[in-house]
């Protein structure tokens, strides 16, 4: 509608509606690491707060018994000019 915008209206029952959760992780892992810059000020050191990623999981064999290791081959391709 050009450059006007529209308020839409939704309908909903106020017993569906429930308060966002989204911002919680973030807004604990902010207060946690100022909690550990203060810590390590205190201490003189420096404080590491950004995220690691977890990393690869750790390395595993898998052991199985030579009769039930099924060896999966392609079939042979067959030429059928009639």
């Amino acid at each position: 509608v050009g450059n006007r915008q529209l308020r839409k209206r939704i309908h909903v029952n106020i017993a569906h509606v429930r308060k966002s959760r989204c911002n919680e992780d973030f807004l604990r892992r902010v207060k946690e690491n100022d909690r550990k810059k203060q810590d390590a000020k205190l201490l003189g050191t420096t404080a590491q707060v950004k995220r690691v990623p977890e990393g690869p999981k750790e390395m595993k064999i898998v052991k199985a018994a030579p009769e039930d290791v099924e060896v999966l081959t392609p079939l042979p391709f067959i030429e059928n000019y009639f």
